[in-house]
C-alpha cells in the first residue's frame, strides 16, 4: 500500500535509505561514499524540503521515494526499497504513484552515473538520459560539485490532460 509519509516514520526512511544504500558502496567513486550514506541532520533537512511517499507491507515501510516540485518540474529523490523487498514492484509502484502526482510537464532524476541499475530501472520506466545533466543539476538540485561531476539525470516528459 502506498501512503504519504510523515514525521512520526522518519527512523523507518532512514533505515530503508541507509540500508538500501549499501548497493553503492565500492561502486560510486571512494570519495562521494560514507557512513551512514545520508546522515540523520540531512533526512530531516530533505523532509522538510519535499514530500516521501512510502511502501507499506504488513505494517511495516518497506520502500520510499521523494516527490520534490523545483520551479517547472518535479525531481523523484531518496527512491530506495529494503534489499529483502527488492525486485517486487514496488519501485515502478512507487513511481507510477508520483507520475500520477506531478503537476508539472516533466520529471527528473539524478542518479550516481555508476549505478548502471538505478539507470535500467528509470530507463524502463520511460525515463532518458539527459544530454545536459551539469546545467540540470545546478538548476534543480542542491548538490557538491563533486556530485554533478560524478551523476546523471533522467527525465520524463508528462503527457497532461487538459
Amino acid at each position: 500500500m502506498i501512503r504519504t509519509c510523515g514525521p512520526e516514520d522518519f527512523e523507518a526512511i532512514y533505515r530503508i535509505i541507509n540500508e538500501a544504500a549499501q548497493a553503492y558502496k565500492g561502486v560510486i567513486p571512494a570519495d562521494c561514499w560514507h557512513e551512514p550514506y545520508m546522515p540523520r541532520d540531512e533526512l530531516r533537512a530533505e523532509m522538510e524540503r519535499m514530500t516521501f511517499f512510502g511502501w507499506e507491507e504488513d505494517g511495516e515501510l518497506v520502500g520510499v521515494m521523494g516527490f520534490q516540485p523545483v520551479k517547472d518540474v518535479t525531481l523523484i529523490r531518496h527512491a530506495y526499497v529494503l534489499p529483502e523487498h527488492q525486485r517486487r514492484g514496488i519501485g515502478g509502484k512507487l513511481l507510477t504513484h508520483l507520475k500520477g502526482l506531478a503537476t508539472t510537464s516533466r520529471l527528473l532524476v539524478g542518479t550516481w552515473a555508476d549505478a548502471t541499475w538505478a539507470i535500467r530501472f528509470y530507463e524502463r520506466h520511460g525515463f532518458r538520459l539527459e544530454p545536459n545533466k551539469d546545467d540540470l543539476l545546478r538548476t534543480y538540485w542542491d548538490i557538491p560539485e563533486r556530485q554533478i561531476e560524478t551523476s546523471v539525470v533522467l527525465g520524463l516528459e508528462l503527457q497532461k490532460e487538459s
